[in-house]
């Protein structure tokens, strides 16, 4: 699989569909997927940025590569401390791979390893690339793999690895998260709902590799699942920008940072909203600021669930792509999260 990810950083188990899909714009697909077209078999037309977002994303770069920093050297600590030199990142493309590489780099040069880390495809109702992970079972131990994401919204892909790995029964399933506001990950940085920077983009960020593909007429039984290669953004790539920019805030003396876990799942306070705004189907709210930012970049949003109309320095990119889209932002008591995105039901219109 082509990507702009160093080799020595990341090997992506995908294979590269480019050219073989037509990717979509963002109404067809959402009226497929309320239609029954499964998300997995169609990709999405890329979200150009524009001048305003890329300079609120550069602006949330410099923010919170401190506090993403402090994030990444907390879970790094704890993998390590559970499994040492012979830990095997597992990172769920495509979020999760440069998150994957930062606690990587983190681990090997305070420690002076080289572990391994691997990417691989996990898609909400259809599971985990089952032939990655026998390629990786077949070169680690079960009890090495380390699966790793970069946030956690209602906690539906710590469910899909659950429910995977009870075909893989050795593997532990726990994610290992840098934000953790769903409080249901196994490792996390920190239980806040902070903005990783790197959820302001898609492939730009994340090797300029799409997000992954399912379809049986192109991802053969033996095939591992697919990703698309977007070449032409290579001019536009920020996914160094990202790992370096965070890197030099890497504090290898820093104490750890004891928090408090929270009261209740961030699937209690999804649940609530849900019956609030009258909404069947939960996973038509995305919450965490990860998870309203992705929904303004792919989906149709109905509105958006903020903690605060005033918010600027956590919630200024959210504000800037309701404008440009024309989302109602609406304040809203939310207790783990500072977003929440509500996706419109077709149907209802």
């Amino acid at each position: 699989m082509r990507s702009s990810f160093k080799a020595e950083d990341v090997t992506i188990l995908l294979k590269d569909i480019t050219g073989l899909v037509t990717p979509l714009g963002t109404k067809e697909r959402e009226e497929r997927i309320q239609n029954g077209t499964h998300y997995c078999e169609m990709l999405p037309l890329e979200y150009e940025p524009s001048e305003k977002y890329l300079a609120a994303f550069y602006d949330a770069l410099e923010r919170y590569a401190a506090i993403t920093a402090r994030a990444v050297g907390s879970v790094a600590e704890k993998i390590y401390a559970e499994k040492g030199g012979s830990a095997a990142l597992v990172s769920l493309a495509r979020a999760g791979t440069p998150v994957g590489v930062l606690i990587k780099h983190y681990i090997d040069r305070k420690y002076g390893t080289d572990i391994a880390h691997y990417t691989i495809s996990i898609i909400r109702g259809r599971g985990i690339d089952k032939n990655a992970m026998r390629y990786i079972l077949d070169r680690h131990s079960a009890s090495d793999i380390q699966f790793v994401d970069g946030w956690t919204g209602k906690g539906a892909i710590q469910r899909q690895l659950d429910e995977a790995m009870m075909e893989f029964t050795h593997v532990d399933p726990s994610l290992a998260v840098l934000s953790d506001p769903a409080n249901l990950a196994g490792k996390c940085g920190t239980y806040s709902d902070f903005l990783i920077a790197s959820s302001c983009l898609n492939s730009t960020v994340s090797g300029l590799m799409s997000r992954t593909f399912l379809r049986p007429d192109i991802i053969g039984e033996n095939d591992l699942h697919g990703a698309m290669y977007y070449g032409d953004l290579k001019d536009r790539d920020l996914t160094y920008t990202f790992i370096d920019t965070v890197e030099r805030e890497f504090d290898f003396t820093a104490p750890p940072v004891e928090e408090v876990r929270p009261v209740h799942t961030g699937l209690d306070e999804v649940r609530a909203i849900a019956e609030r705004f009258g909404i069947d189907d939960i996973n038509l709210i995305k919450p965490s600021i990860g998870e309203a930012t992705r929904v303004l970049l792919r989906r149709v949003p109905w509105k958006l669930l903020v903690h605060s109309l005033d918010d600027h320095e956590h919630l200024g990119h959210i504000y800037q792509l309701a404008k440009e889209k024309g989302v109602e932002l609406i304040e809203y008591p939310l207790e783990n999260y500072k977003a929440c995105g509500l996706i419109r039901n077709l149907a209802d219109n």
